[in-house]
C-alpha cells in the first residue's frame, strides 16, 4: 500500500477566503503573492536542509497551491517519497534529520510580516 508524501499546510483558509469575497482584488492577488513567497521560502530552506543521500529528496521537495492560490502545500507529494517523514522524525535507530519542519518554522515567524507588507503594497 503506496503511503501519502509528507507535507506541510497552512491552515485557515476557509476562514480566510470568506472575508477576502468583501475586499479589493487588489488586495487578494497581493496575499496570492504572499502565500506563494512564502511557499517558496519554505520550499527553498527545505531543499537547502534536506539529508542529500541520494539527491532525490531535495530534487522532488515541491509546492502545490490550492483554493485558487490561497493554500500552499509543501513537501514530497509522491507516495514514494514516504521516506522523508522518517527523515523528519526519526526512527529507533536513525535519529532525526527535519528538514521540513525547521523551515516552515523560520517561514511562520516572517509569515506575518510578509502578509502585512503585501496588503499595505496593494493599499498604495
Amino acid at each position: 500500500m503506496a503511503r501519502p508524501g509528507i507535507t506541510v499546510e497552512i491552515q485557515g483558509g476557509a476562514r480566510l477566503r470568506a472575508r477576502l469575497e468583501d475586499v479589493d482584488d487588489e488586495i487578494v492577488q497581493a496575499l496570492k503573492k504572499a502565500v506563494k513567497e512564502a511557499a517558496e521560502a519554505v520550499e527553498s530552506d527545505t531543499r537547502r536542509d534536506v539529508a542529500k543521500d541520494t539527491g532525490n529528496l531535495e530534487r522532488k521537495v515541491d509546492t502545490k497551491y490550492q483554493d485558487d492560490g490561497l493554500t500552499a502545500l509543501t513537501g514530497w507529494h509522491d507516495p514514494e517519497d514516504y521516506y522523508a517523514h522518517f527523515r523528519e522524525v526519526g526512527t529507533r535507530r536513525v535519529p532525526a534529520q527535519p528538514a521540513l519542519g525547521p523551515a516552515l518554522e523560520a517561514e511562520r515567524a516572517r509569515y506575518r510580516g510578509r502578509l502585512t507588507e503585501a496588503v499595505r503594497q496593494a493599499l498604495r
